[in-house]
């Protein structure tokens, strides 16, 4: 997909987020280390694993950065393919999609970094290493950080690069984030952000895990006009997951959106009751896209077919990144795409 003078044109000062499924310069990660975050440490190196995983799938198709602790890069150098590349850039936890930069981009080839404040999701989690990792990405590559106003994650707003962007209320007009503003004045920052025209609210649930219900983990816009989302067959109308889930699916609809419903998995190799299974939680990379598999054979199909209707032309890469979902996140948090200049 090529960014034309045209695309351009529709953003207030020519910066915008392009369609993650435009060429990118390379993916940037993170290495969990933290102790306090991860105190069991059969788990932490589960966790490590997993990211080395996915990370090594990735490179397989473009550049990828891993950022840690230069303490820490003989521990990931075991688990990373040669290919990844480390930057001394120290780390507490994983979710790049969140703490990590927001690439922007205009009509002239200029890269900078929109820049919305991560504070630990309403300071539930250390931070005082992954709030600054924005701001130290965007210092190593010389480029602008664009304050936004905003605090935040990415893994809370969905967008298109075509000028939709959709999020759910809860985890941004929250007083964990935004104290003091109303949701028109974060919706007008979150567009300017994003160099966007409209926005999709959904309600989301507050409170009830440590992201406020990211939407990426539930809904993606996949191009212009369409979208897919992750639903179980059989919603539990007591379940708050369930009702805000079925809730932004009636809004997209409404919305005109063209949107593909994949069934959540039967089964799963997990089953303790906070486990997120989320085929929408996928990555979409130069020529592939990365994306999960949790063991049910119907249902991982049914997502891969899907994902091929949808990126047509690119191999997709079905992995087991269960410690994710134990930990209420999927590949998609996990990562965050520079775009090729």
């Amino acid at each position: 997909m090529s960014l034309t003078g045209q695309t351009f044109a529709r953003y207030r000062d020519g910066f915008f987020v392009p369609p993650e499924d435009t060429r990118h310069q390379r993916t940037f990660m993170q290495w969990p280390v933290n102790r306090r975050v991860y105190p069991d440490p059969v788990f932490l190196d589960m966790a490590q694993q997993t990211v080395a995983d996915i990370a090594n799938a990735i490179s397989d198709f473009e550049p990828v950065t891993m950022l840690a602790a230069q303490s820490d890069h003989t521990g990931a150098r075991s688990k990373l393919s040669h290919k990844v590349e480390l930057w001394d850039i120290p780390t507490e936890d994983l979710w790049c999609r969140d703490a990590g930069p927001i690439f922007v981009v205009d009509g002239s080839g200029n890269l900078a970094v929109s820049h919305i404040q991560f504070n630990g999701w309403g300071e539930k989690q250390v931070n005082a290493r992954d709030s600054q990792i924005a701001r130290l990405v965007a210092e190593r590559l010389d480029l602008d950080l664009r304050p936004t106003g905003l605090r935040g994650e990415a893994g809370g707003v969905e967008q298109d690069g075509h000028g939709l962007l959709l999020a759910d209320e809860s985890s941004w007009n929250n007083d964990n984030r935004n104290p003091g503003l109303s949701r028109d004045e974060i919706e007008e920052r979150l567009l300017r952000a994003y160099g966007a025209e409209r926005m999709i609210w959904s309600d989301g649930v507050c409170g009830e895990d440590i992201t406020d219900y990211h939407i990426d983990g539930l809904a993606r816009l996949t191009g212009p006009g369409r979208g897919l989302i992750n639903l179980p067959d059989d919603p539990d109308m007591e379940d708050p997951f369930h009702i805000a889930a079925l809730g932004t699916l009636d809004r997209l609809v409404a919305a005109r959106l063209d949107i593909d419903v994949i069934p959540e998995p039967h089964y799963h190799r997990v089953h303790s009751i906070d486990f997120v299974a989320s085929y929408a939680n996928y990555y979409v990379c130069n020529g592939a896209v990365i994306a999960a598999q949790f063991g049910d054979r119907e249902t991982d199909r049914i997502a891969k077919d899907a994902l091929k209707r949808h990126y047509p032309g690119r191999e997709i890469v079905m992995l087991n990144v269960d410690p994710l979902g134990e930990m209420g996140g999927g590949i998609h948090c996990a990562t965050q795409q520079m775009p090729a200049a």
